[in-house]
């Protein structure tokens, strides 16, 4: 759809998510020259690299807008953060979906507001060649199928008048749009509590390595101090409820998880050349400290409190939610039944656990049982080498005699010459 298709279809307020930066400033200004109405919503995620994130709305009435709101979205953020920690949902090479989650959380909190101005279609600045385009499309047409989605970049004549960043450099100086100093950067940012995801600029070139990036959520890992640091954590039934034997709310407990872990570089620069859902790929470096360090003490736990079905079928459901996140999907109903199916496990997960970070490495230390075990841990001595438990050694002979039927058909077949 087109500006020109969406203002004869009768549409003349748009609402649009805006992160204050080049692209959002550049398209609010540009719809507003073509004589729409223009409101833009900030949804306040935790933006690590916004130091006062109300400016953002000063920002988009300086490019045009009739009205900028800043919107709440931290603790829905961590909430949904949360689920994909106990689904340990992570993408190619080890992409922990931050940015995939923040958008429908941001269009959740967007619709309302749309509603109350009657605006009629909602705007957003993703690039056609990628995956954010989906997610706000997605989202949209889920929660609010009668809304109609229009994005800029998928406009021929938007793209025409700006093939690139250069262009649009040059509109917001000529039309005095108050954009951020215009310095060229080496790459492009996208930020919130959870993560931040570095992309496109001189990151496209895989022979450069990608030192040059400047870590928002703390170091390079060997920047870190030449220090370990053990870190407690503890669950209650699939939620973390105290760091370090300090109570604190899933936000916090986020945003002090962040702050711990960054500054050991643990989960700085994770480096993925991924496949993105519209069949090309490209190369990100991602920052997660916060839930790189929870979701290895989840892990661990996991590990106690897993059978082997379980853990099967655990993992089937994570490689499913993980997938569902990036290309979209999240509100969809496989999601909803996978999130549903893990349930039953998750509530398993209590215990405390103590990591030890040094340099990037999240390692486990210990159990802390000071408040209690692992309450559900199938972690017995029947496996000891010191103590027989309550598993016979013996019991194993009917056990390998059973196996080995099989082993024996199927080796005197494809092994004839071999024994003989």
């Amino acid at each position: 759809m087109n500006w020109r298709e969406l203002r004869d279809s009768g549409v003349t307020t748009l609402g649009g998510a805006a992160s204050g930066g080049l692209d959002s400033c550049t398209v609010a200004h540009w719809l507003s020259g073509k004589g729409f109405e223009v409101s833009c919503f900030t949804v306040d995620l935790g933006q690590p690299d916004e130091e006062n994130v109300d400016a953002i709305a000063d920002r988009m009435i300086g490019s045009g807008a009739a009205d900028a709101v800043i919107v709440p979205g931290r603790e829905a953020l961590a909430e949904a953060g949360l689920k994909v920690i106990q689904s340990q949902a992570r993408y190619e090479g080890g992409y922990w979906n931050t940015t995939g989650i923040a958008r429908p959380v941001t269009v959740r909190a967007i619709l309302p507001e749309l509603e109350r101005r009657g605006a009629g279609a909602l705007f957003h600045g993703a690039t056609g060649r990628g995956n954010d385009q989906v997610r706000f499309q997605l989202a949209a047409n889920m929660l609010a199928p009668d809304v109609k989605v229009y994005a800029p970049w998928r406009d021929p004549e938007f793209v025409d008048e700006f093939p690139g960043r250069r262009q649009m450099l040059d509109y917001c100086e000529a039309n005095d749009v108050p954009i951020r100093p215009a310095a060229e950067a080496r790459y492009s940012t996208d930020a919130n509590l959870l993560g931040l995801t570095h992309e496109a600029g001189d990151l496209e070139d895989v022979t450069l390595p990608p030192g040059f990036v400047e870590p928002g959520m703390g170091v390079w890992a060997w920047d870190a101090p030449d220090r370990h640091e053990a870190v407690s954590v503890r669950w209650d039934e699939g939620a973390p409820v105290e760091l370090n034997g300090r109570p604190l709310d899933t936000t916090a407990m986020f945003e002090e998880a962040n702050r711990v872990a960054g500054s050991h570089g643990v989960g700085i620069g994770t480096h993925v050349v991924e496949n993105r859902f519209v069949g090309v790929k490209s190369r990100g470096l991602y920052e997660a400290p916060g839930m790189e360090l929870l979701g290895r003490s989840y892990e661990y736990l996991l590990q106690f409190v897993l059978d082997r079905r379980a853990r099967e079928l655990f993992d089937l459901l994570s490689g499913v939610i993980s997938v569902q996140i990036y290309q979209g999907y999240w509100l969809d109903l496989a999601t909803s039944a996978a999130l549903a199916a893990l349930e039953p496990i998750t509530k398993l997960v209590s215990g405390t656990v103590v990591v030890r970070l040094y340099k990037g490495a999240v390692y486990f230390e210990a159990i802390d049982e000071a408040d209690g075990p692992v309450l559900h841990s199938l972690y017995t001595d029947d496996s000891s080498m010191e103590a027989m438990g309550s598993y016979d050694h013996a019991d194993a002979e009917g056990f390998l005699k059973v196996l080995g039927i099989s082993a024996k058909n199927f080796g005197g077949r494809q092994f004839p010459s071999l024994g003989r």
